[in-house]
């Protein structure tokens, strides 16, 4: 009896012990995810959507050219929309690798 006892209790602490990894390898998972933060499809949907407006350049930190394709917008007569359209459908057709290396690190502001 006591031989099984203690073949029970390496078996709970392994099954312990598996749980514990499992959970340490899914929060390494979660850290690395929320460290980067990719904004991929929010700044798609917004370019395509109300690209017009720069609305996905001020999502994505760059201020300057999101007035900057207000401006062109206004003095355009709208026909300078066609941009955030078109920047919207690039960043929805990336890798979430290749968004995140070209427009929140490399800091790429225009297509």
């Amino acid at each position: 009896m006591s031989e099984e006892n203690n073949n029970l209790g390496d078996d709970i602490k392994k099954g312990i012990d598996h749980i514990a990894e499992t959970a340490n390898d899914f929060a390494d998972g979660a850290k690395e995810v929320l460290k980067e933060e990719n904004k991929k499809v929010v700044a798609g949907i917004l370019g395509i959507l109300i690209g017009s407006l720069g609305i996905h350049k001020f999502y994505l930190g760059y201020t300057k050219e999101g007035i900057i394709q207000l401006i062109v917008t206004f003095v355009t007569c709208g026909v300078g929309s066609i941009i955030g359209l078109i920047e919207g459908i690039i960043y929805l057709t990336k890798t979430d690798e290749e968004f995140y290396q070209t427009y929140q690190v490399g800091k790429k502001p225009w297509f």
